[in-house]
């Protein structure tokens, strides 16, 4: 990426750090044209939202960032380095992590013990037969300061299928960002809450993320607005906008695609 000109200065600046880059991405399924040529910037530190109506392809493209799915063509960087054909748990150990539209998390086991699993790798241990996992401090110490961020360290001993559908939401989020990923990818985090509870886990999103570069897919334009720094808008398999909140707000094009009278009654979509 090129320098650019400060406008209020004219002097020549650096390019952003850029957490992710997509350029020209393509994913087909059999004939049929999924991801058509995408193109995206994310700048290290920033929050984003990627909007479009059903079926526009968001869920693919999560699972291309992530590893999930291998690309037909294009590239995608991750802080610098390309990650096209890198299997989900490589593109993890270099720092993203992401959650998914339905909670993945170990019903049987307690809200401790889903946090410390996703801990293990994260602090160095593999798979191991020798270790006993209540004598690893550091693991034990850090999954405690985990729930606390979370607001479950009064859950810890609870099956974490016992919990509410909020607290398992809290719980993804928490397993997410347990291993101290850089990157976080959240698909449809506030999805079948209340308003009230929807609330909650943006503040909890907003304090998990502070420094880090966070991108969601959402549909509760109250959660967009509210959180993201930007506003990337897919439609039919390409990003037709990505700009400030209110610039999206105020887009006729994205108005005409997606958003329509939800621009003005932030109602959710």
């Amino acid at each position: 990426m090129s320098a650019h000109i400060s406008a209020t200065e004219g002097s020549v600046l650096p390019p952003p750090n850029l957490a992710i880059e997509l350029i020209n991405v393509r994913k087909n399924f059999g004939k049929t044209e999924i991801i058509r040529g995408a193109n995206l910037h994310i700048t290290q530190g920033q929050r984003h939202a990627l909007i479009g109506p059903n079926g526009a392809g968001k869920s693919t493209l999560f699972n291309l960032i992530s590893g999930r799915f291998p690309l037909d063509s294009g590239d995608i960087l991750l802080n610098g380095t390309s990650i096209a054909g890198s299997k989900p748990h490589q593109i993890n150990r270099r720092g993203l992590s992401r959650s998914f539209q339905i909670t993945n998390i170990f019903h049987r086991l307690s809200v401790f013990e889903n946090v410390r699993c996703a801990l293990l790798w994260s602090l160095g241990y593999g798979y191991s037969f020798w270790h006993r996992l209540n004598g690893l401090k550091d693991v034990n110490e850090r999954a405690e300061k985990v729930l606390e961020e979370i607001g479950l360290q009064a859950r810890r001993n609870i099956e974490a299928g016992l919990l509410s559908y909020a607290e398992q939401r809290a719980l993804e989020i928490g397993i997410t960002i347990a291993g101290g990923a850089e990157v976080i990818l959240l698909d449809e985090p506030t999805a079948g809450m209340s308003r009230s509870e929807a609330e909650a886990a943006v503040e909890l999103i907003r304090k998990v993320t502070i420094g880090k570069t966070l991108l969601m897919v959402e549909h509760d334009m109250n959660v967009i607005f509210d959180l993201a720094d930007r506003v990337a808008v897919l439609v039919y398999g390409e990003i037709i906008a990505c700009d400030t909140p209110d610039a999206i707000r105020s887009n006729q094009q994205v108005q005409q695609a997606y958003l329509g009278s939800a621009a003005q009654s932030e109602n959710s979509v």
